[in-house]
């Protein structure tokens, strides 16, 4: 096999980088299963690129677990505390608590990550040098 991989700019060579995935798949051979994981890398991002994943709001996966499991926002307040909680949550207004996000992980067995709000991009610190 040649020792390429498939730059990703178009429908048409993604295609073609699928295929070449699909016959390096089986492959013992080191080289082959290096340009695997190179293709595969190369093959997300061009995905990431043209179909970037959005964050799901947590209220909308909440209410899309209760309707998945059949419950009502009263089954929600062992979970989440209080009735007026339960309604603050699902509204988007207040944010889960940790013991929260732990009931929720136990009870619907989906990631924490899932559950918790992205972590915000700082700037970095500059250091305060002084002028000598």
């Amino acid at each position: 096999m040649e020792a390429t991989v498939i730059l990703i700019d178009s429908e048409a060579e993604l295609k073609r980088a699928r295929v070449l995935v699909e016959r390096l798949w089986e492959s013992r051979d080191p080289a082959d299963i290096a340009r695997l994981e190179a293709q595969a890398q190369l093959i997300a991002a061009y995905e990431e690129r043209k179909w970037p994943r959005h964050a799901v709001r947590v209220a909308d996966l909440l209410r899309y677990l209760m309707d998945e499991h059949g419950l009502t926002r009263a089954d929600m307040v062992p979970i989440l505390g209080t009735p007026s909680r339960v309604s603050e949550v699902l509204r988007g207004r207040k944010g889960l608590s940790m013991s929260m996000v732990q009931r929720l992980r136990a009870r619907f067995r989906v990631p924490a990550d899932l559950l918790l709000p992205p972590l915000k991009k700082t700037a970095p610190r500059r250091s305060a040098k002084r002028a000598a």
